[in-house]
């Protein structure tokens, strides 16, 4: 094993991984030094957990309401232990694509341990100095746990061990009402639990709109959310109550804080490097380096948006950057999507309609396009939701909202549209496959497109001339 390499790469998630498999197959030597897992959170406690628990749950749904489609069935005993080991089989199964053996054969030694910095050229893991040219910090971030007095003294999960669990408690509490909070509800009460979900504000970056849909088939699924903040924590044998600032209590067996992130930085050393940081990550500029210029940072250790997709996105620019000689591209994209995995799903794209006000004034136009109004969402049962595009009288397209059972995947047509500044003609004049989700996609924008016709001159005029026709 050499001492000296062409990158190093520290944090083995999403953006470390795409970082270091670029500079591999293009024939660097690479070395990628994980402390934990190769995968990130992700893989182990994040993205795959978190979406098989989700299918777990619908489908004890499912069979619980299978009623309502003519169907008689069993009400579903869930078994937690059974529930655990399929979230790990599915972790297993991601994971078998990502081991160091895996990353090996793509050119990437792996060398599991702890890095911290001795200098802006050198980092120690096990007892080794090993030197490089230039540096990926991509460790990743953590679950934040907020100051709250007596939090600490009570046994609280966060992503980190939360999918582990193998009982079903008798009531969930959810510090945290964000899209982790959210999502989590719905799967606990689906299999089985009382769940109640305290936040200051319910899933914040959405449209108000998307959030009424989610909190009313929460609720009633029988979620109940409490917009408060927590002020104190205690336990009493095996109950853990929350003081609310509302003057409220709230009590339950298990208690997952599920607030935010926070960036993992402590151990690296960063100041023996010289590399400037705040507690909120490690700023970079446009092309992802650090004050340093041959030491870059990547994901959800930046003071960037913390999302898998936008951390692969920046290892895979950050790779590029720091070994092709020309071309440095931009690691920082305006245009991000995002989708919280509740049923229905939000994905959203672009601007919210207050940021588009904010930004372009009385310029902005509002579409709302109600899934009851889409054959597919129609036979799903999926018509609680909508399609909101927010527009300039430009007809440029400005932001995106889908609230659907695969809104995940609807938002991928509004995202193109977006980035690539295309019109939105462009999507309506593609056929589209009769009846799925993504022809509901292209139907809401193109009942927008008539009505602008229809309610400019243009379609006044083409009123009055065909009235005329024979």
């Amino acid at each position: 094993m050499s001492d000296h390499y062409d990158v190093i790469v520290i944090g083995g998630g999403s953006a470390g991984l795409t970082a270091s498999v670029f500079g591999g197959e293009l024939g660097k030597q690479v070395a990628l030094i994980e402390r934990e897992r190769i995968g990130g959170d992700c893989t182990w406690s994040g993205c795959m957990p978190s979406k098989a628990l989700l299918k777990i749950a619908k489908t004890a749904h499912t069979v619980r309401t299978a009623g309502a489609f003519g169907i008689s069935a069993a009400v579903p005993t869930v078994n937690m232990v059974a529930v655990r080991d399929h979230i790990r089989a599915v972790i297993a199964e991601v994971y078998q694509h990502e081991t160091p053996e895996a990353v090996a054969r793509r050119g990437v030694e792996t060398i599991l341990g702890e890095a911290r910095f001795l200098d802006a050229n050198t980092i120690l893991v096990n007892d080794r100095q090993l030197s490089a040219k230039k540096f990926v910090i991509a460790t990743g971030g953590r679950a934040a746990v907020p100051p709250i007095p007596g939090l600490r003294d009570v046994p609280f999960k966060t992503n980190a061990d939360f999918f582990e669990n193998d009982r079903l408690p008798r009531h969930l509490l959810i510090m945290g009402a964000g899209p982790i909070g959210m999502e989590m509800a719905q799967a606990y009460i689906r299999l089985g639990a009382q769940v109640t979900v305290v936040g200051d504000q319910v899933m914040p970056r959405d449209e108000p709109e998307a959030v009424d849909v989610i909190r009313r088939v929460l609720t009633r699924e029988g979620v109940t959310i409490i917009e408060s903040l927590v002020t104190e924590v205690h336990q009493s044998g095996d109950e853990i109550t929350l003081i609310l600032k509302n003057g409220q209590t709230v009590s339950g067996d298990l208690l997952l804080v599920a607030v935010g992130r926070a960036p993992n930085i402590e151990a690296l050393d960063l100041d023996k490097a010289g590399v400037q940081y705040t507690k909120q990550g490690i700023p970079v500029n446009n092309h992802l380096q650090t004050n340093l210029p041959h030491i870059y940072a990547v994901g959800d250790v930046t003071t960037g948006p913390k999302f898998t997709h936008y951390a692969g996105f920046q290892g895979s620019v950050a790779g590029r950057n720091l070994l092709l000689p020309i071309g440095k591209g931009k690691g920082h994209e305006d245009i991000l999507p995002w989708v919280t995995f509740t049923e229905p799903e939000v994905a959203h794209v672009g601007l919210t309609e207050a940021q588009a006000r904010e930004q372009h004034g009385d310029a902005v136009k509002v579409y709302t396009f109600p899934m009851a109004h889409g054959d597919r969402a129609v036979t799903e049962g999926d018509t609680e939701g909508f399609i909101k595009l927010v527009y300039r009288s430009s007809g440029e397209l400005l932001g995106a909202t889908v609230v659907a059972e695969r809104a995940g995947e609807m938002i991928t047509e509004y995202t193109l549209v977006i980035a690539k500044k295309l019109s939105a003609r462009s999507l309506v004049g593609v056929i589209h496959p009769y009846p799925t989700y993504s022809d509901i996609a292209k139907k809401a924008l193109s009942n927008l497109l008539v009505r602008e016709l229809l309610n400019g001159t243009s379609g006044r005029l083409l009123k009055a001339v065909v009235q005329r026709l024979p």
